[in-house]
């Protein structure tokens, strides 16, 4: 038989737990005959702080933003050598495969190419002041397998919901990447293993939808954002969301001085869809208004890094 347990309710501590790990409070005891009576005690929930300073998964990496491109995508310029020996560039249209390797679809290929060698530039626009792009290199090639061929062809037909002859359909063995988060930023290069591991970033579809929400009908709480969550120097004139992804979203901000900064603000915590970036994002607002208006101390550490940016005028509509 187990041994009578007698508690002394008076000494029983309070129990504190994390916000995000409550366990449920119920205790299984065998009393003894002398103590029948409920236990009295406290139970205290301790919010968990906000992290905003993460220095580990604040951004996508740049396999995962050269797959966004891709997924996003579907022109680009193909550019090789002609049988003449000169460099040609031309506009192609593309889909992707699940590991993201480009397909395209022509006739002509061969008149225009003397080699398969090739590169395949793509940039994506966001919210207009800002181009990140990738350039895949590698080998333009004919699948030989008859139902790697036909994957592709399914691949082409998902994206653009037409029919196209088999024979038409090429493919780019992807050697490596590079991507650029912008026109005059320094690109980072990929290997074509990190490239087709990498995720497209799981926001990508709904990501302008967002945006353009946030700058129209929040505008206010993204100005509210980076007086609150940055550390800045300067008074923000005008500030304004140019993308949101998994891991956070980037503002550019303009002083008074008619400087521009963008800056990156994470999410407290990884969000995989849409209804979790607008969760977050409502929750990152009621807080920041509340220490706006000293409802709450802060207790997390603001975002320090700001790059600035040249010749890019930023309007709140």
């Amino acid at each position: 038989m187990l041994p009578h347990i007698q508690i002394n309710a008076s000494t029983v501590p309070p129990l504190r737990f994390p916000a995000t790990h409550f366990p449920s409070p119920l205790v299984f005891l065998k009393p003894s005959k002398a103590a029948r009576k409920p236990l009295k005690c406290s139970v205290s929930v301790v919010s968990e702080p906000l992290h905003l300073e993460s220095t580990n998964g604040q951004k996508p990496i740049p396999a995962e933003v050269s797959r966004t491109i891709m997924e996003l995508s579907t022109a680009g310029t193909l550019s090789t050598v002609t049988p003449e020996g000169w460099p040609l560039g031309f506009g192609v249209r593309f889909a992707v495969d699940a590991n993201g390797t480009p397909i395209l679809c022509s006739n002509d290929f061969g008149k225009r190419l003397s080699v398969d060698r090739c590169s395949l530039h793509v940039q994506l626009e966001q919210c207009g002041v800002r181009t990140p792009q990738c350039t895949i290199q590698g080998n333009l090639e004919k699948p030989g397998d008859r139902i790697a061929l036909r994957k592709l062809y399914s691949a082409w037909k998902k994206r653009f919901n037409e029919e196209v002859d088999e024979s038409y359909i090429y493919a780019i063995n992807v050697e490596r990447v590079l991507q650029m988060e912008d026109f005059t930023e320094d690109g980072i290069w990929v290997t074509s293993l990190e490239y087709s591991s990498a995720d497209p970033d799981p926001l990508r579809d709904c990501a302008e939808k967002i945006v353009d929400e946030i700058n129209t009908h929040n505008f206010e709480d993204v100005y509210r954002f980076s007086n609150v969550f940055v550390d800045l120097d300067f008074q923000v004139l005008d500030a304004k969301m140019v993308w949101i992804d998994r891991l956070g979203f980037d503002l550019h901000l303009r002083s008074v001085q008619k400087d521009v900064y963008e800056v990156r603000i994470p999410f407290p915590r990884e969000v995989a869809d849409e209804k979790g970036a607008k969760s977050s994002f409502n929750g990152m607002s009621q807080l920041a208004w509340e220490v706006e208006k000293n409802f709450y101390v802060p207790e997390f550490s603001k975002v320090k890094h700001l790059k600035k940016i040249s010749n890019i005028a930023v309007s709140v509509e």
